[in-house]
């Protein structure tokens, strides 16, 4: 349990006070069943006046996860020790979100990291909470992951979830066998706010918008990165930089970004073009069926999300997810950026009909949540993971491993430490890992479903004779997919001419 500074700080604990357990996941049991060596250093109601000030009811986060028979995650209740409140289910100004976790590294700093990646507009921190076993340093076969909340200054559900989230983890390290796991398995990476400036500029709170949705330059981030389908002429704010930069200092897997607004989970691609079948109003990657699955594992352990149609103003989505470009097209997003240039799979997490709800509404967020964000870090063993080796047992940086059939535009790469991950639904795939210069190697392999285990699939692949291999052979953030739409485009009158030719062929036959 998180032990609180004392009385008179923003997050004093109340003498006397007792533990309450949390309310357990009430889901239907088909919703819950979704279709080394240490390197480096590394549906909407009407808002109550309460302000950002106001302070929910204290709860403990002795919750017990665990699961059951069919491997479905179930939350089940259970006190572990009467000691000091937890962390109150309110919205934390900057200041108070700083302290927070400044409070938890100094009572966890075994298992927790705290830095800043960077500064917003006004100066304001961009605050990370690292958890795992090796916390401030990259561990070879740990799989990195990271959730990032609040991009939109005003749809603030994820800020305090995230909050939560870090408070539950903490609290039951130790003593819940799968937080455990998660923690021996994971590096796991929380960014609660992305948008400190907008947060704190969001001043009246409505379900539908606020000017807090942008950056203090009036600029929104999540139209704010390079785009690999068009040009994307905007000046990249402080915060986007500092998140990129982040995503090019680690190995990043998985991630989900959280927002608000509706309830749904949205994959990859949001921008598009004929190439990845746009003109049938849908973006496809080369790994749709792994966010498919994703997004799945989120909705179906989400309370709510799987019906798809808990906003009455929104579309209805089946099973509670959607491929962002089928729900609407954004040019210069966080989660397409992610998927290219940072060989990470990202989602976006839509959590709440109402963008800004009142507060007295976190714990029943927190309780429609928690189940899934768990599952989700879990997804982060899928596939495979290994190292590329040379003769001598020494790693080789930069050698695209890719699987056949789904190979990326921009090719992915082993890290300094020639390690990649693979994120692969269970079954049978042919790898091929190309060294330039060297030729490449195909092994078939067999992949299982790791996150039964918490671990992808194990597979080093070893070089007998290697060429010097370039050190920076990273993809330019250019509009890759451009040239793909023009071939595209110039095979366009051949089909129309083929498909005219069947015609007339069929008719006068």
């Amino acid at each position: 349990m998180l032990l609180l500074p004392p009385p008179g700080t923003p997050f004093s604990a109340r003498a006397g006070q007792q533990l309450r357990p949390f309310p357990g996941f009430d889901g239907p049991a088909s919703a819950r069943r979704p279709e080394g060596g240490v390197v480096g250093q590394g549906g909407a109601e009407p808002l109550e006046p309460a302000g950002r000030g106001e302070r929910g009811s204290p709860v403990s986060h002795g919750v017990s996860v665990c699961f059951q028979e069919a491997g479905s995650l179930c939350l089940a209740l259970a006190l572990l020790f009467p000691v000091a409140v937890g962390l109150e289910f309110s919205y934390h100004p900057s200041e108070e979100l700083g302290t927070f976790l400044k409070e938890v590294h100094r009572q966890h700093p075994s298992i927790t990291s705290l830095h800043s990646v960077g500064r917003s507009v006004a100066g304001r921190d961009l605050w990370i909470l690292v958890l795992g076993r090796f916390p401030t340093q990259h561990t070879i076969g740990i799989p990195e992951f990271k959730y990032i909340a609040n991009m939109h200054g005003d749809e603030t559900v994820g800020r305090e979830l995230l909050l939560h989230l870090i408070d539950f983890l903490v609290t039951n390290d130790k003593s819940d066998p799968v937080v455990t796991r998660l923690i021996d398995s994971t590096r796991i990476h929380i960014m609660p706010s992305m948008n400190p400036d907008g947060f704190e500029a969001t001043t009246v709170h409505d379900c539908y918008y606020s000017e807090g949705r942008f950056n203090k330059n009036g600029k929104d981030l999540n139209r704010n990165f390079p785009d690999v389908f068009n040009s994307n002429n905007v000046t990249i704010q402080p915060e986007t930089q500092a998140v990129i930069n982040w995503i090019k200092n680690e190995t990043f897997v998985l991630s989900a970004n959280l927002h608000g607004g509706a309830l749904v989970a949205s994959y990859t691609f949001d921008n598009g073009n004929p190439a990845t079948g746009s003109l049938r109003g849908y973006s496809r990657s080369p790994d749709d069926d792994v966010f498919m699955h994703l997004a799945k594992t989120y909705s179906s352990n989400h309370a709510s999300m799987y019906k798809g149609n808990e906003c009455g103003n929104k579309p209805v989505f089946p099973y509670g997810i959607t491929n962002g470009y089928a729900w609407y097209q954004l040019q210069g997003g966080m989660q397409d950026y992610n998927y290219i240039w940072g060989q990470c799979f990202e989602i976006t997490l839509e959590l709440s009909c109402c963008k800004y709800p009142p507060a007295s509404q976190l714990q029943a967020f927190w309780n429609d949540n928690k189940a899934a964000l768990i599952e989700y870090i879990k997804q982060v063993h899928l596939g495979i993971k290994g190292q590329v080796l040379d003769r001598h047992g020494q790693p080789i940086p930069n050698v695209i491993v890719e699987a056949k059939g789904r190979e990326h535009i921009c090719p992915y790469r082993t890290n300094q430490h020639g390690e990649y991950y693979l994120l692969l639904l269970p079954g049978s795939y042919v790898l091929n890992a190309t060294a330039p210069g060297s030729g490449s190697i195909l092994k078939t392999l067999i992949v299982p479903n790791g996150p039964e285990n918490f671990s992808a699939l194990k597979y080093d692949f070893v070089f007998p004779e290697v060429s010097t291999i370039a050190r920076d052979a990273s993809c330019p953030t250019k509009p890759l997919y451009q040239d793909f739409e023009s071939i595209s485009a110039a095979v366009k009158p051949t089909l129309h001419f083929l498909a005219l030719m069947t015609v007339l062929y069929t008719v006068f036959k």
